[in-house]
């Protein structure tokens, strides 16, 4: 099953490329709009070759998981201390309630007055624009873990630290780390919107040169990089999972 599901990949794949290929080949698509798959092979190649576009993968890479590690580390534990502790909620939501509907742009003005235009701008707005998905998503996974195994576990004798470690963690944690994988695209955003606006590298700022100068292939193979940089990063938390998850490998698979 894996292996047809595999080769339904690729041929899903497949037909696209073609489509993209044969369209623009044929003139059925002006280069104007979308350039040949050609064309923007050339252009990744000559990044690939003068290094440039490794140095604004990783540049982009470290503002993102830089921002989101710090976002995680604050907002997982205060996610579960709400979702055990009402007071926690109480106090927390008004801010979230305030912060939510701003979008991380909203954030570049202010954070450029008091951190200027540097590494730790970009930081910033990847933090600011990640810390409150995290939180929702750990507040409410943690809400979520079925109250009869918590009162099986208190009959049991199983003591505060008991049933945080044994109980909530584990049924708590498959939500937390969907939650991650959701929110680090939405840290790609945060830290392309910082880039395209105050930056003279990383995938945003090449973007946004690539188009100032109308080179499409050029923004194709930037968006292309993101892309398969978050397709990675997909593929290593489901390893994580495997790690952590031993229960859930039969579900999944």
């Amino acid at each position: 099953m894996n292996v047809l599901l595999l080769a339904i990949n690729f041929a899903a794949v497949a037909v696209v490329l073609g489509a993209w290929w044969l369209s623009t080949g044929q003139g059925w698509i002006a280069p104007i709009f979308l350039p040949s798959p050609g064309d923007v092979l050339h252009a990744a190649r000559i990044k690939i070759a003068n290094g440039d576009l490794l140095t604004d993968v990783v540049v982009s890479a470290r503002r993102v998981f830089l921002g989101f590690g710090l976002a995680a580390m604050v907002s997982i534990p205060l996610g579960i201390v709400m979702g055990v502790w009402r007071p926690a909620k109480a106090i927390m939501d008004p801010f979230v309630s305030l912060l939510r509907p701003l979008p991380s742009i909203t954030w570049i003005p202010l954070s450029i007055l008091w951190l200027g235009i540097g590494e730790l701008q970009k930081v910033a707005i990847v933090f600011m624009g990640s810390w409150i998905y995290i939180l929702l998503y750990t507040y409410e996974s943690t809400r979520r873990v079925d109250p009869l195994l918590l009162r099986a576990a208190r009959n049991l004798g199983a003591g505060d630290g008991a049933v945080m470690w044994e109980v909530i963690l584990p049924g708590a944690l498959p939500g937390i780390i969907g939650g991650l994988k959701v929110t680090l695209a939405i840290s790609w955003s945060c830290v392309l919107t910082a880039e395209m606006i105050a930056a003279q590298s990383g995938l945003g700022a090449l973007i946004w040169q690539a188009k100032d100068w109308g080179n499409l292939p050029l923004v194709l193979v930037g968006m292309l990089c993101i892309s398969l940089t978050v397709l990675v990063a997909d593929w290593l938390a489901l390893r994580l999972e495997l790690v952590l998850l031993p229960w859930e490998r039969g579900r999944r698979g």
